[in-house]
């Protein structure tokens, strides 16, 4: 049985979240989708869409953020891959015995509403992974 039904964005940090919508407009032809401050992790997000694909921006709204803290140890550009499952909560369940540590054991609502956890990109290749639930 397959755990994962698709993927369902791809994350990519950026350190001017106008100007990267911008350039995902103009230059790739890309739509705008929900836009959103998430100030608990202190981070903006803006999706964008083509035909059967998303991508979501990610810019830091301070300086001690996750993301901000990504951005300066590694720079711009992709930031995770996130996945989509039927039941996140089984999803954790049987990653977990399989040895993938999650970062967040317990779902929490993501940007869109829907949850999601986190799993530490150590035991997934090197990837930070997102789970969101359908």
């Amino acid at each position: 049985m397959t755990l994962f039904k698709r993927i369902h964005h791809v994350g990519v940090a950026v350190e001017r979240l106008d100007e990267a919508v911008a350039l995902y407009e103009s230059a790739f032809g890309m739509t705008r989708g929900l836009r959103a401050a998430l100030p608990e992790r202190g981070v903006e997000v803006q999706f964008l869409h083509l035909p059967g694909s998303t991508v979501e921006l990610l810019a830091p709204l301070g300086d001690d953020s996750p993301v901000a803290r990504f951005l300066a140890r590694r720079g711009p550009g992709m930031h995770h891959l996130c996945y989509e499952v039927d039941n996140i909560e089984e999803a954790l369940s049987r990653l977990t015995a399989s040895g993938v540590e999650p970062i967040d054991p317990v779902p929490r609502p993501g940007a869109e509403g829907k949850l999601v956890a986190f799993l530490q990109p150590k035991s997934t290749a090197g990837v930070l992974i997102e789970l969101q639930q359908a």
